[in-house]
């Protein structure tokens, strides 16, 4: 791949998967061997394109790679947990071939792969990790839904009762990370948790709880930073990329700086990146 063609945002699908990538473009640290896949929620930002907008990490030496879940235009009208449940079982499947076939189109070699998920996103990649389906290094779980009858019973403030049925009884009790913590953490990745302080659909003593559950199943590094947000990271809709709202600013810095030091060759400092405190 020529410097021209580094140093340019690309965009397509890989195996029918969409995507945008950015390029590593940090103007300190030298261009390095690496991948950093990313997954939007259900929430703002709910495309590819407005995640990458949001949380671009423009300052991280790797391509960043924003994959798009395809979620159908009427959201809020279909049954969540069937949604979620294909969704992001989906999506975790798909990961070893579009990491294939993106470092074969970007050219960024076989170094290490870093995740990123926000909400339903962040399921995916603890999906991603306990079914080990590519060696993961480090993953940032922002607001990370973790248990999806929390999550509905979140959303029946405002929705009303959901019709809990056979089926999607089973389908949560699957996708509940706390009966997979040990199978989470057997590649022992560091991994970075991030909560809003107004989060009303996984609020900060949850994001805690998973913390805690990964790191008493034997995580090494378990970090946590809580920023003054709800859940949204973009304003809404959240189908287009737009300039970043100040929440997604904050989370930015702070998945800028965490990720920085595990792939940058050169010293960075940004304090105000983890002023919310990570660690």
């Amino acid at each position: 791949m020529t410097g021209d063609e580094i140093a340019r945002p690309r965009s397509g699908s890989v195996g029918g998967v969409p995507f945008v990538a950015l390029p590593p473009t940090a103007v300190d640290s030298p261009p390095a061997e690496g991948l950093i896949v990313a997954w939007h929620a259900f929430d703002p930002p709910r495309t590819e394109a407005a995640m990458a907008a949001a949380l671009p990490m423009t300052s991280v030496p790797v391509w960043r790679v924003y994959l798009g879940l395809r979620l159908p235009g009427d959201v809020a009208d279909r049954d969540y947990v069937r949604l979620l449940g294909g969704t992001v079982e989906r999506a975790a499947a798909e990961l070893p071939e579009c990491v294939a076939a993106l470092r074969a189109l970007l050219g960024c070699g076989d170094g290490a792969i870093g995740l990123v998920g926000h909400g339903e996103g962040a399921l995916i990649a603890l999906l991603a990790l306990a079914e080990r389906r590519v060696e993961v290094s480090a993953a940032a779980l922002l607001a990370p839904v973790s248990s999806p009858t929390r999550a509905v019973a979140a959303r029946e403030q405002r929705l009303g009762p959901y019709p809990w049925d056979a089926e999607t009884r089973a389908v949560a009790a699957r996708l509940e990370i706390a009966g997979r913590a040990a199978e989470v953490v057997r590649q022992d990745p560091r991994v970075l948790l991030v909560s809003g302080g107004t989060d009303l659909l996984v609020p900060t003593s949850e994001v805690m709880s998973l913390r805690d559950l990964l790191a008493d199943a034997g995580l090494t590094t378990a970090e946590a930073a809580t920023f003054r947000m709800g859940h949204a990271l973009a304003d809404a809709p959240g189908l287009e990329p737009r300039p970043p709202v100040a929440a997604a600013v904050s989370v930015d810095g702070a998945l800028t700086d965490w990720f920085r030091k595990h792939y940058a060759t050169t010293p960075y400092q940004d304090d105000l990146a983890l002023a919310a405190g990570v660690g």
